[in-house]
């Protein structure tokens, strides 16, 4: 039996659901790194930094070579640096929104608390 598509994104973005993955991503889509880079830049434990990019690499969304005695990720195709920068847009978006209504209920807010001239 086929899993309908809605059902394969859900579970493709719960696999991204971890914030040590999008940061992971979010390097990889600049370039390819070596682990003791993402260690660096991610400062999580070895073993952590391990299983998270196991499960990016059982996705398909990340590759490792060895390059000498080093391991070196990448992204697996430009897709996901899109899907990471689309979020970022999205995400800006909806603060500017909710900066937007606040302005707008801290200026509501000072009208109704200003004394009024009868």
């Amino acid at each position: 039996m086929q899993v309908p598509l809605y059902q394969a994104k859900a579970e493709f973005f719960r696999m991204l659901g971890h914030p040590v993955r999008i940061r992971v991503l979010e390097l990889l889509g600049e370039g390819p790194r070596q682990v003791r880079d993402l260690l660096d830049d991610i400062g999580v434990e070895a073993s952590n930094l391990s299983q998270q990019l196991a499960v990016l690499r059982r996705a398909g969304i990340v590759i490792s070579t060895r390059e000498g005695t080093a391991v070196v990720y990448s992204l697996a195709g430009p897709d996901v640096a899109d899907l990471m920068r689309a979020a970022r847009r999205i995400l800006t978006e909806m603060i500017a929104s909710q900066a937007e209504l606040l302005d707008v209920l801290r200026e509501t807010e000072a009208g109704a608390a200003s004394p009024t001239a009868a």
